[in-house]
């Protein structure tokens, strides 16, 4: 099988066990049989959707494309990965900020936001967090703004983007 992965995805590739692949940020531009990519992207061929936002979603998207090598990763194989990443290991379960309110623009901020136990309300809120390719939309709000960066200003590597993303976020609950 010819697996295509983007460069956001490929980290998951490796750590999962499949060594022979090809990266494209846009995958129906190699011949390929699967393409891995983030949930968000669409492709012609035939593809595995994988989500990277919370660390819960980067153990689960390893499973997922282990089951497609010779060797299933097992739960503890995985958290090894997880290693010397404080954010990934506290965060694998949800927790409850519930104190903090936020307004959140974009899916995958939501699902951080989510994990991390904000209260999620766009009428009543402290904090507006968004995306950095969504800026201009929020320029105008009296309140805190939270710029989160997306997948072209954050590490390829999952576990940094994840590290970086929740240490700007977890600072809002001890403000």
């Amino acid at each position: 099988m010819r697996i295509v992965t983007t460069p956001m995805c490929e980290e998951v590739v490796k750590l999962a066990g499949i060594k022979d692949y090809k990266v494209n940020k846009n995958p129906d531009l190699e011949e390929g049989d699967l393409a891995i990519l983030l949930s968000e992207s669409k492709v012609k061929m035939d593809s595995l959707a994988i989500k990277l936002n919370t660390p819960k979603q980067l153990f689960e998207s390893i499973r997922k494309v282990s089951k497609l090598t010779d060797h299933e990763l097992s739960g503890d194989e995985i958290l090894e990965f997880f290693n010397g990443y404080d954010y990934c290991m506290k965060y694998l379960t949800n927790h409850d900020n519930s104190q903090v309110k936020v307004k959140v623009i974009s899916k995958f901020l939501t699902d951080i936001a989510e994990n991390i136990g904000f209260e999620i309300n766009d009428e009543n809120y402290d904090y507006v967090i968004y995306p950095d390719y969504l800026k201009d939309n929020v320029e105008n709000e009296s309140v805190m703004l939270v710029e989160i960066p997306s997948h072209g200003f954050a590490s390829k590597n999952p576990f940094e983007r994840i590290e970086k993303r929740y240490a700007i976020l977890e600072k809002l609950i001890f403000d």
